[in-house]
């Protein structure tokens, strides 16, 4: 039997957060991809985990949409292989991941892998040069038929569905360039999708490696794709883990692994960090209304990780060169522990080319 305790213990370790420094081949969390959502997006969750962030090149990392059509940060050396492991399981995969845009095409008799390698290509030919997001959009919106397109009432235009444009995006070879916003679309130079991910790259597998132990359920959740096809490509090297009465899956070579203990870190969790993307949110946070203070519908807050568990969530005020962070702690903290936050909150500052005003607890 694996608790709780040993299953958060056991992703601060994979996903390196107790780790002092590291370098972009060997930092795990970017074999899945980090989500760049937010200030304290990609570059932040990669210095938590020990990389000079400050540091990092257009020539080192590439900016894709991916998973759940959310902006995701990977290695440039590896493109061709994340290009291959995002492709949609199946057909009906990849109707589920374009939602509502899957039915007019349906409707009309067109496969939705079909559709987003129609889409693909006319965004290929249109991207020639960095292009903004809505100059490709109304050049689409011109050359496609009607099933491809919506009408959107805050534009008074009629616009391509948005999830087949982000998710037609990696497969026609095109990038986004950090820190424009809107976003500006590229070519990937010498893009060549690879005919297999690996296993490294492989979805599910990374979710397991970074996420488990967990449940196709979880793995389908995560990927937006119905568990029908998550099931069907379980590793076959997964093993049973009995987690607080829930059956669990962990990789092999993982399941020893939960029997270590955790590190002793205090670390700001950005609001999209992979740490809080686990599907199985009632593990993270048992507390439903403490859940809800987390994952709002609107305007997540950060979380405070302490020695392997959340204790609480934190917002960053920036007032010119200042930036103050409120903590909202779940229960007492030790005057150690809130130096460590502290700490943390000076290191955020300094990421943010800021100088710490202060860090508010809320008592």
């Amino acid at each position: 039997m694996v608790d709780r305790r040993q299953v958060m213990s056991f992703r601060v370790r994979a996903q390196q957060l107790d780790r002092v420094e590291g370098t972009l081949v060997d930092t795990a969390v970017l074999d899945l991809g980090v989500q760049d959502t937010g200030p304290d997006g990609a570059r932040w969750a990669l210095a938590l985990r020990g990389v000079d962030a400050s540091a990092l090149s257009d020539d080192e990392v590439v900016l894709l949409w991916t998973v759940r059509g959310a902006p995701h940060l990977y290695r440039r050396a590896d493109v061709g292989r994340v290009a291959a492991a995002v492709e949609p399981f199946t057909d009906a995969d990849a109707g589920k991941r374009i939602y509502d845009a899957a039915k007019p095409l349906k409707a009309a008799g067109i496969g939705i892998v079909a559709a987003l390698d129609e889409v693909a290509g006319r965004m290929r030919a249109i991207v020639t040069e960095p292009t903004v997001k809505g100059d490709v959009s109304a050049r689409l919106a011109a050359l496609l038929p009607e099933p491809y397109l919506r009408f959107c009432r805050p534009c008074q235009a009629t616009h391509l569905f948005e999830m087949p444009f982000r998710l037609a995006a990696v497969r026609a070879g095109l990038e986004l360039t950090p820190g424009t916003s809107p976003p500006v679309l590229r070519r990937i130079p010498a893009f060549h999708r690879a005919a297999d991910p690996g296993d490294r790259f492989d979805l599910v597998r990374a979710y397991l490696r970074l996420l488990g132990p967990a449940t196709p359920k979880h793995v389908a959740d995560y990927l937006d794709a119905p568990v029908k096809d998550v099931r069907a490509r379980w590793p076959q090297d997964a093993v049973e883990v009995p987690v607080d009465g829930e059956t669990r899956w962990l990789l092999a070579e993982d399941e020893t692994a939960t029997a270590t203990a955790g590190g002793t870190v205090t670390r700001l969790l950005g609001p999209y960090d992979l740490f809080l993307q686990a599907k199985d949110r009632a593990t993270l946070v048992p507390d439903p209304a403490r859940a809800k203070e987390l994952w709002p519908v609107l305007g997540r807050p950060g979380a405070v990780l302490v020695d392997g568990d959340l204790v609480g969530t934190w917002r960053p005020r920036k007032s010119g060169a200042k930036l103050t962070v409120a903590v909202q702690p779940w229960q007492k903290l030790p005057a150690s522990r809130r130096r460590a936050v502290v700490e943390q909150a000076e290191r955020l500052a300094a990421h943010r080319s800021a100088a710490l005003a202060g860090v508010e607890f809320a008592d």
